[in-house]
Parts: structure tokens; C-alpha cells; sequence
């Protein structure tokens, strides 16, 4: 008879601080080397899972015996101050009640600072015997993570670095040549073949040349000059009459 209802609704009233209503994933593997309560047949064993009020229980593995295994996930919401679970196994019966196979607690603080926790958590009977061991596998997200009623603080400020400018821009790398501020236009085959008509050719000729080019210089006078030859007879120049007042200058007036 089962003593253990199935999962039950989590109080949404709950406030968040802290850890206070983040999820928590449990995962119940399976067991190992569990008591055995039955003489005849094999047990029949199931896990119950309880953190606060809120309760959860695997499958039942029909002649699970020993080694049952479940690979079952349960999602709990943390409560502040709450950081252990309660683990329960059982054997269930059809006839009478349940048998108590073992129990133990289950430790959140590694969890909780880590996000992952696999162990194997042992079982102790009422009289604090070994009944044996149940597998957990746990994962909490928000392991790295600030609390939610904490305001986030600003980020440290830090100096900007500086960039260095060169004085000379670089140009950048271009794959293409460099234009020329002119344009260029391509030869025109016409004006290479062009040549003068023959009659125009023929009819210029360039200015000849004197042989004696450059000029010779004038040859030099005789030194020493010659002098000129006295006259050899009288100059038929005579000088004219004298007036009719000689020797009185200016003449006197009429």
C-alpha cells in the first residue's frame, strides 16, 4: 500500500532571497546494496524525496530487488535556510503496508557554491544500520550567480586607453596603380603613320652655309701706321683779298 502520495504542487507565495524559490534539479539514479525485506520474492523498491513540505516519489521497480534503477527528475524550489533533503526508500507491497527499507539526508551546500553534485548518499535502517545507498545526481544554475534582492554594483572604471594617431597618414594598400592627375589617351594610329607629302619634302632646303664658317676675322692693320706723303707741290688754294680797311676789325660803318 502506498503510504506516499505523487508530486504535489509547490506554494507559489514563497518570496525570493537568496536562494529563496530558485529550482533544483534532483535526479534519482538508482540504488545499491539495499536491505532485503522480502524471503521468498524479490522486493519491489521505490524512492520518496522530500525538501520542506514538498514531496516526491519514483516509479516502483517491479523485482527491482537490490539494485533498482530509476534515471527519474525532479525539479524542487529552494527555500532559504532549508539545505538538506530527505531520502526514503521503500518496498512496495499489494497486500499489506510498505516495508521500510532505509533512509538518510541529503547535504545541499556542495550544490549550491558548486552547480553539480553526484554522490551516492547512504541508507541507514531505524536502528542506524547500513541499509545500503541511493545515487543523486543534482544541479542548481544559479550556483554563480548573486542573490536577487541585491542591486548589481556599478562596474570599476577604468581609463580608457589611449590611441596613438602617426603624423603622416599611410595610405592604404590599394591593388590597383596609382592615376595620374593627367589623362592619358592612347597613341593615334593615324598621326604615327603620318609623313609629308614628297613635293613639300623636296621643295624645302635649309639655307647653305658659307665655306669660310665661322667668319674669319679681318686681318690686322700694319703696325706702325704709315704717315702720309707731304704734298709734293703748292695747294692751288689762295686766300682771299684783304678788305679795304686791313688791320681794323670790326669795319666801321657806312
Amino acid at each position: 500500500m502506498n503510504q506516499y502520495p505523487f508530486p504535489s504542487a509547490v506554494d507559489s507565495s514563497m518570496s525570493i532571497s537568496g536562494i529563496q524559490g530558485q529550482s533544483l534539479e534532483v535526479t534519482v539514479v538508482g540504488c545499491n546494496k539495499l536491505k532485503d525485506t522480502e524471503w521468498i520474492s524479490r522486493q519491489d523498491p521505490y524512492v520518496c524525496v522530500e525538501y520542506g513540505s514538498t514531496k516526491f516519489r519514483t516509479r516502483t521497480c517491479t523485482d527491482g530487488g537490490k539494485h533498482p534503477t530509476f534515471q527519474e527528475k525532479f525539479v524542487f524550489t529552494l527555500i532559504e535556510g532549508l539545505r538538506e533533503l530527505n531520502v526514503i526508500v521503500w518496498n512496495s507491497n499489494t497486500l499489506t503496508y510498505d516495508d521500510f527499507i532505509g533512509s538518510g539526508k541529503v547535504q545541499l551546500h556542495k550544490v549550491l557554491s558548486q552547480g553539480y553534485d553526484d554522490t551516492a548518499w547512504p541508507l541507514q535502517t531505524k536502528t542506524g544500520r547500513y541499509a545500503g545507498e541511493v545515487r543523486l545526481i543534482i544541479h542548481y544554475a544559479n550556483a554563480n550567480r548573486p542573490a536577487t534582492n541585491f542591486a548589481p554594483s556599478a562596474p570599476s572604471y577604468s581609463t580608457p586607453p589611449v590611441t596613438q594617431y602617426s603624423a603622416y597618414p599611410t595610405p592604404p594598400p590599394t591593388a590597383y596603380p596609382a592615376s595620374s592627375p593627367y589623362p592619358s589617351y592612347p597613341p593615334n594610329p593615324a598621326m604615327a603613320a603620318y609623313m609629308p607629302p614628297p613635293q613639300m619634302a623636296a621643295a624645302y632646303h635649309p639655307p647653305p652655309q658659307h665655306a669660310s664658317y665661322p667668319p674669319q676675322p679681318y686681318p690686322p692693320p700694319p703696325y706702325p701706321p704709315q704717315s702720309y706723303p707731304h704734298p709734293s707741290q703748292a695747294s692751288p688754294y689762295h686766300p682771299p683779298p684783304p678788305g679795304p680797311y686791313p688791320g681794323i676789325y670790326p669795319p666801321p660803318p657806312y
